[in-house]
Order: structure tokens, then C-alpha cells, then sequence
């Protein structure tokens, strides 16, 4: 079993970094894998609502979100973590993370239904309720279960040193890492034992004008 960690943060080793990286180790002392994916710096181009992933099976802008999304198949569970930045999430992942989703499920490609999902965010100070609920909404529209700790996810700090020293932060961040580990290890029991998640029902599309 394995879990994909997007790190949507400008800085590759940062704060956000550290939260995730305090998870992958707690991942592993539960006999769970894991990654941590860096999108980088460079610009995200938005989607462009051109509807071209359902003929093409994949986005028409052929970067990153492509092979992430190539990647995301091979995995179990996912994190995703983004700094707070003007009380939202990154201008990195918001853009990356929209085209992942919307190409992956108008292609058809059930990359993530069913598989858990965790939001993680690191600030300064405050909008990190603001952002988890923002990252969490990818999760809760592509019937993903939302893994949760004993308190928000978020840290607190400017530097890598300063998140460390968030000791409730950290300590709920291993708390998640628990649950995700536990929730795997549920769900592939379950599939042993054959019981296996409803079938998709075909879309309902409804409009309020009429």
C-alpha cells in the first residue's frame, strides 16, 4: 500500500515539506509507503474548460498534471499539502490540483474514487481552516473519504525549525498518518474478503433554470 504526498508549496523543503515529511514517517512505522511529489515553480496554466480530456483521455495541456495524474493510479491514498497564502491555498496547487481532477474524471479514469484522501496546511498565523476546507472539497466531489486527526491539519511557523517546535501540530499530523495507515489496511482486508465499494451511479445533471 502507498501514499501519494503532493507538496504544493514554491519552497521544496519548506514548512509544508516538513508537515508531509512528519507523516511519511509515521506512514512507514505503520507499514505504508510513501511520496512526497513536488510541483515546483514553475507557472500551472489553469484549466480552460475546453472539454478536450474526455476525447483525448488526458489533459491538452501535456505537463506535470498529466504525469501526476499517470502516477496518482499506482497509489492508495493521498495528501495533499499547500501553505496558506492571502488565507487560501497556494496559487500552485489550486490550478494543478483543478485540471488533475476535472481531467481524470471526465476521462473516465476512476483514479481516486473511494481511495482516502487528507488535507494538510502550514501558515503563519490564520486562513488555515479556510484552505483545508478549499482542499478537502477535491476529495469530498470524487466520493474520496476524508482521512481526519484529532484536531484541524495544520502547523504553525516561518521556518522548518518553528513547525517542529508546533508539537500539538505535529503530534495530530502522526495522528492522521495513523488513521490513513489504519483505513488501508481496513479497506484491503475488506477486499479479501470481498466486499467492495458500490458501483458508480451514471451522473444526474441538473440545472436551476429552466
Amino acid at each position: 500500500m502507498k501514499v501519494l504526498l503532493l507538496n504544493g508549496s514554491p519552497h521544496k523543503e519548506g514548512c509544508t515539506y516538513t508537515a508531509l515529511q512528519e507523516i511519511a514517517d509515521e506512514l512507514k512505522k505503520n507499514g505504508i509507503s510513501s511520496e512526497i511529489y513536488y510541483i515546483g515553480i514553475d507557472a500551472i496554466r489553469p484549466c480552460m474548460a475546453c472539454g478536450g480530456c474526455s476525447k483525448l483521455g488526458k489533459c491538452v495541456i501535456d505537463d506535470e498534471v498529466n504525469d501526476f495524474v499517470n502516477k496518482a493510479a499506482e497509489f492508495d491514498g493521498f495528501v495533499f499539502g499547500s501553505p496558506v497564502h492571502y488565507a487560501s491555498a497556494s496559487g500552485v496547487i489550486v490550478p494543478f490540483l483543478d485540471r488533475v481532477f476535472y481531467s481524470a474524471s471526465v476521462s473516465g479514469r476512476p483514479i481516486f474514487r473511494h481511495k482516502p484522501g487528507a488535507a494538510v496546511v502550514s501558515a503563519r498565523r490564520a486562513g488555515t481552516t479556510f484552505s483545508l476546507d478549499q482542499l478537502n472539497k477535491y476529495f469530498q466531489i470524487s466520493e474520496m473519504p476524508v482521512v481526519s486527526g484529532r484536531y484541524w491539519n495544520m502547523v504553525h511557523g516561518v521556518t522548518p525549525e518553528q513547525v517542529r517546535q508546533d508539537k500539538e501540530g505535529m503530534q495530530n499530523l502522526r495522528i492522521l498518518a495513523k488513521n490513513m495507515a489504519y483505513l488501508l489496511k481496513c479497506r484491503e482486508a475488506a477486499t479479501k474478503e470481498g466486499i467492495l465499494p458500490p458501483e458508480a451511479e451514471k451522473m444526474e445533471k441538473t440545472n436551476f433554470i429552466r
